[in-house]
């Protein structure tokens, strides 16, 4: 079948293919969302693209007829002879049947130059995933992603607002955030209950802060928003600091612990845990 001609709807028509509640599949209909996709992760004839989650490959059609080599990595089991049925032939085209979760990047990336990663992800994996990628330190230029809008939107979110918390600074940490475009449940088949987003994540070539102790400061962010109605001072007491060091570390960081961990940049807790991370010392 040519590349363009590839159709969700025809496809699990033919195949006959039944959707997996467990996997949380989701897949999308409409080819405007699927452009939107390409061109908002710019993909070029010198990248290499990484897709989680290909479905029955709409996606992955699109890719292969821009980019270099697209290696899609696909869990299901009753996907797998679709994918070899109808894109196999593709010279550019690499399958790997496994749990995106378990797999070695390092590996898969090799000695590629321009990688970029594209998945349209099932909610229920979207956190581990991105926790994955970023924490791995994958050299990857950017992750371009339909996810779940309430996810998308606290990713992006910035300080005083009900959106931002950890997931906001685990991923502007190490990336640059914009939205693409939002995708209303009538894009997919079988149609979800929310709404979702294209967002993409590019990666820094550093972290956005320097800091003593990158889990330290985690740790920090973790209390802070595990504790959100409280203020950073009853927050900061979880790491064990006895009220004389906090004192100081509060003093030095020039932070006042009366405020709440959902007002601070990111830069103000590399700040307030590097403070706090020396009187551990």
């Amino acid at each position: 079948m040519d590349l363009k001609d590839i159709k969700t709807q025809e496809l699990v028509k033919k195949y006959n293919f039944k959707f997996s509640k467990s996997l949380g599949q989701n897949f999308l209909v409409d080819d405007s969302v699927l452009n939107d996709i390409v061109s908002g992760a710019e993909v070029n004839n010198e990248d290499f693209i990484i897709e989680i989650g290909p479905g029955v490959g709409t996606l992955t059609a699109q890719l292969l007829m821009k980019a270099k080599k697209v290696t899609s990595i696909e869990l299901d089991n009753d996907l797998i002879p679709i994918l070899q049925q109808e894109l196999g032939e593709n010279k550019n085209f690499e399958l790997i049947h496994k749990d995106a979760l378990k797999v070695d990047f390092n590996e898969l990336i090799g000695e590629e130059k321009s990688v970029k990663l594209v998945a349209n992800l099932p909610y229920y994996v979207t956190t581990p995933i991105i926790v994955k990628l970023l924490k791995g330190g994958y050299n990857f230029k950017s992750l371009t992603i339909m996810i779940q809008k309430e996810v998308a939107e606290r990713m992006n979110a910035e300080p005083d607002c009900k959106d931002y918390g950890s997931l906001s600074v685990l991923v502007q940490y190490y990336c640059n955030t914009s939205i693409i475009r939002r995708v209303p449940p009538t894009c997919f088949i079988p149609r979800p209950k929310v709404e979702s987003i294209v967002i993409r994540l590019d990666r820094l070539d550093e972290p956005r802060v320097k800091t003593k102790d990158i889990s330290f400061m985690f740790e920090l962010v973790r209390a802070g928003f595990n504790m959100r109605r409280k203020t950073l001072w009853n927050a900061a007491k979880t790491l064990h600091v006895n009220k004389e060091k906090l004192e100081d570390a509060f003093k030095r960081s020039g932070i006042d612990p009366k405020r709440r961990a959902e007002t601070l940049s990111l830069e103000e807790f590399g700040l307030l845990a590097d403070s706090l991370y020396d009187i551990k010392l």
